[in-house]
């Protein structure tokens, strides 16, 4: 087996124990910590890629066929779906808008799980445990 077949098998093993435990949660607000560690593992891995293949492999990626292009729509759908939900939280606890929606149109998941941390760390603020 590959590395990437083994990164790829690694990636769907994790979505399926992360969305087991967001179903089965009862918590009203996420963890500051897991979105900042999953931010910083995630833009670590994307700068080794942008190491070793460069930026204009995402357009190669994302353009070369259909499957490419379903997978770029597929981003773009979810980081808006996401941003969408969480926008009004944000604006809520006093977070620029604009200027996150930069970070997260710029990066995607990126700039969406460091949203998602300092919301998280605003709302904990205002709201101690």
């Amino acid at each position: 087996m590959s590395p990437t077949e083994i990164l790829f098998i690694l990636g769907g093993v994790v979505a399926v124990i992360g969305f087991v435990a967001v179903l089965a949660s009862k918590r009203e607000t996420g963890s500051v910590l897991l979105f900042a560690m999953l931010c910083g593992g995630f833009s670590a891995y994307t700068g080794i890629q942008i190491w070793q293949e460069g930026i204009p492999m995402f357009w190669t990626n994302h353009s070369q066929n259909m499957t490419g292009v379903q997978v770029w729509w597929d981003l773009i759908l979810a980081v808006l779906i996401a941003l969408f939900f969480i926008a009004p939280r944000a604006r809520k606890a006093g977070m620029n808008l604009p200027l996150w929606g930069l970070l997260v149109v710029s990066t995607a998941s990126i700039g969406l799980t460091a949203m998602c941390a300092r919301l998280f760390w605003l709302e904990s603020q205002k709201n101690p445990a």
